[in-house]
Parts: C-alpha cells; structure tokens; sequence
C-alpha cells in the first residue's frame, strides 16, 4: 500500500474555477490552456492584457483579468472582482516570474530587487488578497511555480536563485499552516523550459522541454496529489542529489559541471 498523498488528488477539472497568475507565455499559458481543455473555468492574468485578450479568444470561457503583480492594490482589486463574479476559486497558480542571468561582478541592485518583486513579493500579494477566502471556504489548493535554481546556489543565479529558494520555502511553510483546514499547496519545480525568460540563455539547457510538456507534468502532479511537482526527471534527479552533497563536494560538483 503506498503512501498517503500530501493534497488532494484533483484529477477533475470540469466546471473548477482556476486562476492563472503568469499566464500571458511559456508554462502558465500551457498549463492555463490545459486546464481549459479539461474543463476548468479558466480566469487568466498578467500584465500582457494583449496576450490574455486573444487567450480568451482562443480559449472560448476563459476570463481575462490583467493585472502588475508588483500592485499590491491592483492584485487586491482583481481578486475581490473574481471572488466576487464566482464566488470561490478551486487553484490558484501563481507563475509570475523575471529573470536575467546574473553573477557577482555584475552586481546590480535594481535587477536584484526587480526579481524580489515579481518573482516572491508578487506572490505574497496574491496570498494576500486570496488566502482569506480560501481558508473560509476550506478548500482550494494553492500553486507557487519556483525552481530547482532555489534548490541550492548556482552560478549565473545571484538574482534569480534566491526568490525562488523563497517561494519553497514559503510553499513548504504554507502548507504546513493550511494541511489542516481543507487548503492544498504545492511547489513546482521546473528544469529547463522553452520560455521567453530561458531564451535569453547564453549556456547549454539539459534536457530541455517544452511548455506543454510541462503543462503536462504539472496536470499530472496535481492530479497525484504531490506536494513538490519536479520536471523532466532525467534532469532533476541530478539535481536533488546534489541537493543532498556537503558544501565542499557541492561546490566541486557544480564547477566541474558548468566550467565557472
């Protein structure tokens, strides 16, 4: 007999009502449109109000709502005019992200803070304006998108790595809080997906995949009721084991391996 699931399976979508927080490209699009295609009441948002407008369109019930992530007011405002239309929300994915690669030399404080404010601070405004609703109506599930980057330090990642060491920490410490009252949480944690922000790579990406895929992988998580959801695994069962290294065979390792 295997072990208990950590969430409850959600493996039928039909006539749930889901909100995809980073869905204008890459894995909250594919994952939005996967949804859609499982029956959802799919409400998308970012801050591309042209992307969401012809996702709607292509994804006839599907609800645009644009909206800047890094507005704590803004963020507020959407979520009592969704709670408001539907009154409950069922998952919530928040899959806003920035990145830019970035290393000690070329420290620069504004990127830093930029990736603080859209990668974890929007988050936070997300959990702000929904978490309330969520633990009154005593279910739902609640979806952060990190890394395996916030796995430990990576070279390249002096900006990126941290916010999303943060968001697993924080999906670890949620779900903790909330495992009683009825309110899921899960953390994803992508390898290498083919998205506008990995485009912008300069190194070769392992095992790379595409956002359907991951959409795909993420469906699959959801619907087994795991905690952390990792993808593809020929890539992050390396990095969990390195996870697991002390920080001398650690460092070593990932030297060895990216040749900085």
């Amino acid at each position: 007999m295997g072990l208990r699931p950590l969430n409850t399976p959600m493996r039928d979508w039909r006539g749930r009502r889901v909100w995809v927080v980073g869905a204008s490209s890459g894995i909250g699009e594919a994952t939005a449109a996967a949804l859609h295609r499982a029956g959802a009441q799919v409400v998308v948002s970012a801050r591309n109000a042209t992307a969401l407008a012809a996702f709607a369109e292509r994804h006839p019930g599907a609800t645009a709502l644009p909206l800047d992530v890094t507005d704590a007011a803004a963020v507020a405002e959407a979520a009592r005019r969704l709670l408001h239309a539907g009154g409950q929300i069922d998952l919530v994915m928040y899959c806003a992200g920035h990145y830019r690669e970035m290393r000690a030399d070329a420290f620069d404080l504004v990127e830093l803070k930029r990736h603080w404010s859209v990668n974890f601070d929007g988050a936070l405004h997300v959990l702000a304006a929904l978490l309330p609703a969520l633990r009154r109506q005593g279910h739902g599930h609640i979806s952060l998108v990190s890394s395996v980057a916030g796995f430990r330090g990576l070279p390249q990642s002096l900006a990126y790595g941290p916010t999303k060491a943060a968001l697993i920490n924080l999906a670890e410490t949620l779900y903790l809080d909330l495992r009683h009252e009825g309110v899921g949480v899960s953390v994803v944690n992508p390898g290498f997906v083919e998205t506008p922000l990995t485009a912008r790579n300069t190194f070769h990406m392992p095992a790379l995949i595409t956002p359907p895929q991951a959409a795909q992988a993420i469906l699959e998580g959801w619907a087994s009721g795991r905690f952390e959801i990792d993808f593809p695994k020929r890539f992050t069962c390396w990095m969990r084991l390195l996870r697991l290294l002390p920080a001398r065979p650690y460092f070593a390792a990932v030297a060895r391996f990216t040749g900085l």
